[in-house]
């Protein structure tokens, strides 16, 4: 049975730059109510579908449904979408994030309108609906089963990536020709709805901005392994926003070279999270418990500081070769690139990227333990992660604890539960760390 939850359910920011996040957030779906006013393209679209430069080179508005369902997690107004989506046959093992948009429109077509009080006004009435094969299958049939409630055009876009033991020097032509192929048939989609073609040099201004902004938002990370650590996950998890749901602006680039100056100064004056950082933690898994974002303060009462995560990350820099002159062919390459990162370390070791990635963090950031978080509705990013922490064991032996409840969904979560298993948790990563001392 679910306690009666705390009061606040967000999480205590640490930088200054972060708390700006907040009113970048309700722009977005501010932008989309307006753009339907000057009847300006709107699309419901996804997270790291590597196609955010297309639609700001064709000035499309994008409604971030994922990002809305998080949003309604953290103000804890999640229930009512969730409920109608169950109402209506949805299982309540299905992706929250589904649930919540599901629910979301299913009541706004039967009450006619917005539901009242709806997060930061709701979403707007999307023109079209551009479906993702990255990650998971809802993010394919998710917009499909949108047909119950609204009669918008769909487009189904794919992302993929070679196995671990692909021969790459053998496959890499034929995922980067699919992947552009993908690419032209979304643009085709694009230019058929909005009657407007695509021009390649503001595709190329949008691709030059974006990856500006990756390189810069993956410099601000270089700086937190500075020891005490000058800017936590809970941050993160803000700072998160400009890089994916503003990709490809002016507004972005700008928001990481601010939050950069920051931590830098913080880094140089020896700025941390909290008074005495004793524990050096990483979330090294699964997304983000959006309907309890405070439980990153509650570890820092014990003295963790949770200074790095593998979730809704940066892209390490990648480099397209100098030869590709087509602005489609470069999104396909890049987007390949990003992919098989760690790919050979893993072939020589773990067998897994995700477990090379960890281990780098754990040496990098001076790691001390291990969280990740498995959640009930996500299967994407909770199926292996028993397997990564065992694979990490034979290479490590800092602790790791999983924590299980739901992204979205709260009956999923149990506070006590959670705070019991964290401070034995908390416990033992104590005790690894004095027993490394001798």
């Amino acid at each position: 049975m679910t306690e009666k939850p705390m009061e606040k359910t967000t999480s205590v920011k640490a930088t200054e730059t972060v708390k700006k996040v907040r009113p970048i957030v309700r722009g977005l779906y501010q932008r989309a109510h307006e753009a339907k006013e000057k009847g300006q393209f709107t699309a419901y679209t996804m997270t790291a579908c590597q196609y955010e430069d297309i639609l700001a080179a064709m000035d499309i508005v994008a409604i971030w449904t994922e990002n809305y369902a998080g949003l309604a997690a953290a103000k804890r107004d999640a229930e009512r979408f969730v409920l109608k989506a169950e109402a209506d046959g949805y299982s309540n093992v299905i992706c929250g994030y589904v649930r919540v948009g599901m629910g979301f429109d299913a009541l706004r077509k039967e009450l006619g309108g917005i539901p009242e009080n709806a997060p930061d006004g709701g979403m707007a009435m999307p023109d079209m609906l551009l479906g993702c094969g990255c990650a998971c299958d809802p993010r394919f049939k998710w917009y499909q089963a949108l047909g119950h409630y609204m009669n918008v055009p769909t487009y189904s876009f794919d992302v993929i990536w070679p196995p671990v033991d692909a021969d790459l020097d053998e496959v890499r032509d034929y995922y980067i020709r699919y992947q552009r192929e993908q690419f032209r048939g979304l643009v085709d989609f694009l230019e058929q709805q909005t009657k407007k073609k695509l021009n390649h040099d503001r595709l190329w201004e949008t691709i030059k901005l974006s990856d500006a902004t990756w390189q810069k938002w993956w410099e601000v990370d270089q700086l937190r392994k500075a020891i005490p650590s000058p800017m936590p996950t809970e941050d993160h998890y803000n700072a998160m926003v400009p890089g994916f749901f503003c990709c490809g602006t002016q507004l972005a680039l700008d928001f990481y070279q601010e939050l950069y100056d920051e931590v830098k100064q913080r880094v140089d004056n020896k700025v941390g999270v909290i008074p005495e950082e004793k524990y050096r933690l990483l979330f090294g898994g699964g997304l983000a418990p959006w309907h309890t974002m405070w439980i990153f303060n509650y570890f820092e009462t014990l003295g963790g500081v949770f200074v790095m995560e593998n979730a809704y990350r940066v892209y390490d820099p990648v480099e397209v070769p100098s030869h590709v002159k087509d602005p489609l062919e470069y999104l396909a390459w890049r987007t390949f690139l990003r992919w098989i990162q760690r790919y050979d370390k893993a072939k020589k070791r773990s067998g897994l990227p995700t477990v090379e990635r960890l281990l780098e963090y754990i040496a990098d950031y001076s790691i001390d333990g291990v969280v990740t978080h498995a959640s009930r509705s996500c299967r994407a990013t909770t199926i292996g992660q028993i397997d990564w922490l065992r694979r990490l064991n034979e290479y490590t032996k800092v602790p790791t604890m999983q924590l299980i409840s739901d992204i979205i969904d709260v009956r999923d979560y149990s506070e006590a539960q959670w705070k019991a298993q964290i401070n034995a948790f908390v416990e033992a990563v104590d005790a690894h760390k004095k027993r490394a001392a001798r």
